[in-house]
């Protein structure tokens, strides 16, 4: 899907101003020529960006809204949820690991949603997403459990309700 003129240059002044931003933010340094080579690297990359043809496609098109915020409400809960999971098998002196090797199938249909799907999975504690291809996932997991909590479809649901992306 091609995007208007003015959306593509609304989505340029938004990454120029955060690349900006983040170089100012994390360098820390305000001098004339540190400033002026940020600049210019924050300049460099929005071209590589346009040149990739970045602008041109509207892949990216997850907006904040309530059931995204829900989502991450959610998934900080897991994530907590498997710490301590994973922090119990670790600690016991029987080590007690029961490690998995799945295969799933993302419900997502976009890209993004795939992408989301795999991360998720990821950042939660005991599970690492090995592969992503055409929206089949390859998944390790340290426990049963953690095994079987991502077969039983929760998280798939939930980032399917994002949106079609």
């Amino acid at each position: 899907m091609k995007k208007n003129p003015a959306a593509t240059l609304r989505g340029m002044l938004m990454l120029l101003c955060f690349l900006a931003a983040a170089w100012v933010l994390w360098s820390g340094h305000f001098d004339p020529l540190l400033l002026g080579l940020g600049a210019f690297s924050c300049l460099a990359t929005l071209v590589i960006v346009w040149r990739m043809g970045y602008f041109n496609r509207e892949i990216f098109a997850l907006t904040i809204s309530l059931r995204l915020l829900t989502y991450w409400g959610w998934l900080i809960k897991e994530i907590v949820m498997s710490s301590l999971a994973v922090t119990k098998v670790v600690l016991n002196p029987r080590l007690p690991i029961s490690a998995r090797y799945i295969e799933l199938k993302a419900s997502a249909v976009g890209p993004i949603g795939q992408v989301i799907f795999a991360n998720s999975i990821t950042l939660t504690p005991g599970t690492l997403t090995l592969d992503l291809h055409q929206g089949e996932l390859k998944v390790h997991a340290l426990t049963q459990e953690g095994a079987e909590d991502l077969m039983s479809g929760e998280m798939d649901r939930r980032v399917a309700s994002l949106g079609d992306r």
